[in-house]
């Protein structure tokens, strides 16, 4: 309850008020006090003087006690309140008393066996008299009764009598604390006034305060519909004013942060690289769906790591104080999280004063880029080094005939081989061309209906003698059913030639190649088996790259150039085809060339 601002006006309020009227009533009472301690005291000591001066046998008796009946009569007659008592004390005679104002006899009894009169005042001021104004004031202890003393002197100076008067203050505090008890009421009626007063006033104050607390809060919580109604021109109106307009111009500023967020949302969703973004102090803040797969952690796990935990396991040196390094800049590192490779990049994010504030990095996989050219290379390599033997091999041999005086018989057994050699140039160049013409789309297929049964036996013709020679047992289990496949008659027949072939180079004399065809749905399945050397398991996955060869010297041998099956797997595909190979080392290869039966695209131009 104290917490509200209504509330804390109100006790304010109320404490101003209270302190002011403690602070009044105090004064009040105080001087109020000290008015009639005066006015009683003066009336007193007025009361006093006349009576000494006026009185004749005070003053011209030297003896008091032979005028008491006469100083008595004086004394009862003289006029004073209810609450004061005059006594006439003869010093000369044992301190009794000759006259009062009381109607009780008293006379000749000692002034110090009455408990009204104090003894050490009656004494001091008999030894302290010096003349007849001198009269002295005392209080009780208490503060309850006024006491006044006068010497009375004679004709020698000496004092012969003293004047004893003492007042009751009893009434005077009675009025004080009545008047105290009417304060008091004032300031409770003040102070009950005050509150409902407050209450009315703060609520008026407050009202408006509390509508704007309770529309901010709906504003916090996404609504920006809010707006608050402007009662008065006063600060609380100009108020309102301002929160009216600063709603309208938030709610223009969100919408446009909430469309940025969209799009940035979106974009680094639909990203293709991991993206991370960390603060300063190296906290991930956010990652997309991508850095989550590169990391393989889930989202909500990824955001409790530091960024140096973790590329603690990836690349201990790219901590967070070596990647923010002014001389550092934009940095590009590559970094392997296998079996992937990326490239990670990173920009530094800087506040309005300069400074860094976080960081994006980027981790572009860079996997097939870093394939493909590590394939360049290799090509490149592997066409230098297939071009370089027959170059030098017919340099060596131009030079010779160039040279030496060489025979008809060794000039035609030199220009023999530089013919070879040449035509083994110009079959790794043509080779070459039609996987170009491949690659860039621009091989254009003939296809027609053709007969599988006939295209391999005819194949079977022309490979036949090369496999008598290594005495080797070829078997065509042929499909009785007079199947056509849609195909470039040449182009496959230029597959189906070099995987026979391969499968006569690479199979020991006296082996068996196995070929079958079958159907399947819509394709026909060519398998071609043998149970020669067989493919290691771990080359098989780079059968099909160019140039590529699992044993290159006896491939060298047999006059291979590492481009037949990456051409036959061009061909294929062109095809809407697939060719798989399974083998195993010493376990012999198969080798299934799937082929649609129809081209469906053709047939519907020719109906």
């Amino acid at each position: 309850m104290f917490k509200s601002i209504k509330w804390k006006f109100i006790i304010v309020y109320f404490l101003l008020v209270l302190i002011s009227m403690i602070i009044v009533t105090t004064f009040i009472v105080k001087n109020l006090e000290t008015y009639q301690i005066n006015q009683i005291s003066s009336t007193m000591e007025n009361s006093i003087r006349k009576l000494v001066n006026s009185s004749t046998y005070l003053n011209q008796s030297d003896n008091l006690s032979d005028s008491q009946e006469d100083i008595q009569k004086v004394t009862r007659e003289w006029p004073i309140s209810s609450s004061e008592r005059m006594y006439i004390i003869d010093t000369q005679d044992k301190y009794k008393i000759i006259a009062d104002t009381t109607s009780i006899e008293i006379n000749k009894i000692s002034a110090f066996d009455i408990k009204q009169i104090r003894e050490d005042l009656v004494i001091n001021t008999k030894k302290d008299a010096e003349s007849q104004d001198a009269i002295s004031l005392n209080y009780d202890d208490d503060g309850k009764s006024m006491h006044m003393t006068s010497p009375i002197f004679n004709d020698t100076g000496e004092v012969k009598g003293i004047v004893y008067m003492v007042k009751d203050l009893s009434g005077m505090y009675r009025t004080l604390e009545e008047s105290q008890d009417l304060l008091l009421k004032a300031t409770l009626i003040a102070l009950f006034t005050t509150v409902v007063l407050g209450y009315f006033i703060a609520k008026s104050i407050t009202e408006p305060i509390n509508d704007l607390t309770v529309k901010a809060e709906k504003m916090a919580d996404g609504d920006f519909e809010q707006s608050v109604e402007v009662r008065s021109s006063d600060e609380i109106g100009k108020l309102a004013n301002m929160f009216n307009y600063l709603r309208i111009e938030l709610k223009e500023s969100i919408s446009k942060l909430t469309r940025e967020k969209n799009r940035l949302d979106i974009m680094f969703a639909n990203m293709a690289d991991g993206v991370m973004l960390i603060d300063q102090d190296g906290e991930i803040v956010h990652v997309n769906q991508v850095m989550t797969d590169v990391i393989d952690i889930s989202y909500e796990n990824i955001l409790k790591y530091t960024f140096n935990d973790l590329m603690k396991e990836l690349n201990s040196e790219l901590t967070l104080e070596y990647m923010v390094d002014e001389s550092i800049k934009h940095g590009n590192y590559h970094l392997e999280i296998k079996p992937c490779i990326y490239n990670l990049r990173h920009g530094l994010i800087r506040d309005e004063k300069e400074e860094v504030d976080g960081m994006i990095i980027v981790f572009q996989d860079i996997t097939e880029q870093q394939r493909l050219d590590d394939m360049r290379k290799e090509f490149v390599a592997d066409v230098s080094h297939e071009l370089k033997t027959p170059i030098t091999t017919i340099k060596s041999y131009t030079e010779t005939l160039l040279n030496a005086d060489v025979d008809k018989e060794s000039s035609k057994a030199f220009l023999s081989v530089i013919d070879e050699e040449c035509d083994r140039m110009a079959r790794i160049v043509k080779e070459l061309l039609q996987l170009s013409n491949f690659d860039a789309k621009r091989v254009k297929l003939n296809k027609e209906d053709v007969d599988v049964n006939e295209l391999i036996e005819k194949i079977y013709f022309k490979i036949k003698m090369s496999a008598e020679e290594k005495n080797q047992t070829i078997i065509f289990n042929k499909n009785e059913e007079n199947e056509e496949i849609c195909v470039d008659k040449d182009t496959i027949e230029q597959v189906f030639l070099n995987i026979i072939t391969n499968a006569i180079k690479y199979t020991d004399d006296g082996g068996t190649i196995e070929i079958s065809t079958h159907k399947e749905d819509k394709d026909m399945i060519i398998t071609i088996k043998d149970n020669g050397s067989g493919i290691p398991k771990k080359d098989l996955k780079r059968i099909f790259e160019r140039f590529y060869r699992v044993d290159k010297a006896r491939a060298r041998e047999l006059g291979g150039t590492g481009l037949g099956l990456p051409i036959a797997k061009d061909i294929v595909e062109s095809h809407n085809g697939k060719i798989l190979i399974e083998s195993g080392y010493k376990e012999g290869t198969t080798v299934k060339i799937i082929l649609p039966r129809r081209d469906e695209s053709l047939e519907v131009i020719k109906a």
